[in-house]
């Protein structure tokens, strides 16, 4: 059995995409198939579950699985894509959002949903990624997709800043999560920070930092990659 294998986990930074670190992992580590199994935006940090050499047929798996997250959402500020990076669209007062009134939200959005994705993500129109559609300042019709929020919970709250913890199927945008969770205040909302703690049952705990990655050499790597005779159903799965 190849030891290359399998997944490594990996606590992505914020600032590269999830495509940036499995192509510098690649490159460093010389390792021809190298996948990941869920993207995380730029801003986002946290569990990036890559997949290396057979480990790469493990992908819908890996996406299919449930993830859980902690982050935090800034009322008061709209901005055109949902998050800290896109452009300020609206700021309204948010001096009538209470931590009861937040709650009493957050608990409306629990169970089956249906989101509609926003313009600035990966998804495809007519074969098109949406966020090219979003730089030549296009918007189209998406089609709402079914998601299920498991778990929903206020961590802390500091206005204009709120923090939680929220459990979700795939496919779910958090940061168009936050942006409709604004829209119902009646004072607007963006997602500040997002950090992936866990995928299916891989968490974050077992993850090794991107820069320190970068410092090891190629056998250095080994002993942390799970090799896929090893990987259970419910290690995929939760």
């Amino acid at each position: 059995m190849d030891p290359w294998d399998g997944l490594l986990l990996v606590d992505k930074p914020s600032g590269p995409t999830s495509h940036d670190i499995v192509d510098r992992i690649r490159r460093h580590f010389g390792i021809e198939k190298v996948g990941h199994g869920g993207t995380l935006d730029p801003m986002a940090t946290g569990l990036l579950v890559i997949l290396l050499g057979r480990g790469t047929k493990l992908s819908n798996l890996v996406m299919g699985s449930d993830k859980t997250y902690e982050g935090v959402m800034q009322f008061g500020v709209s901005t055109d894509s949902g998050d800290r990076d896109g452009k300020t669209v609206a700021e309204q007062d948010f001096q009538s959002v209470t931590r009861e009134r937040l709650e009493a939200e957050m608990k409306k959005w629990l169970g089956d949903i249906m989101q509609t994705p926003p313009m600035v993500s990966a998804v495809k129109k007519n074969g098109v990624p949406l966020y090219k559609l979003a730089r030549k300042g296009k918007t189209v019709e998406r089609e709402p997709r079914l998601i299920h929020i498991y778990d929903f919970t206020l961590l802390d709250f500091q206005p204009p800043k709120a923090a939680f913890r929220l459990r979700c199927t795939k496919g779910t945008y958090v940061r168009t999560l936050c942006d409709e969770i604004g829209k119902s205040l009646g004072c607007g909302a963006h997602l500040a920070s997002l950090r992936r703690t866990q995928s299916g049952a891989l968490k974050i705990d077992s993850a090794v930092a991107f820069d320190k990655l970068l410092d090891l050499r190629r056998e250095d790597l080994i002993p942390m990659v799970i090799p896929i005779h090893q990987l259970r159903s419910e290690d995929l799965h939760q």
